[in-house]
């Protein structure tokens, strides 16, 4: 079993038109890190996935999980 967090951040900041240094500052982590996770380079804390989660508004489940999600374009051809 793999240790990597699969995240939705960088679809998340695209969808609602927040850079990456938005999204740090409002944070309070520096832009690089924000980076990281979206590459999947580093696994967040609980603190702070939760952190990034409430500022999306969503239940962190929807933002990260331990099994990849399924890409956009395969969810779409299934409907």
């Amino acid at each position: 079993m793999s240790d990597s967090v699969h995240n939705r951040i960088a679809l998340l900041r695209a969808e609602q038109g927040v850079s990456r240094r938005e999204l740090a500052e409002a944070l309070g982590v520096h832009y690089q890190t924000v980076g990281y996770l979206e590459r999947g380079e580093y696994s967040p804390s609980l603190h702070l996935a939760l952190r990034i989660a409430r500022f999306f508004d969503l239940p962190v489940e929807v933002v990260f999980s331990i099994t990849p999600f399924p890409r956009i374009s395969d969810t779409e051809r299934s409907a």
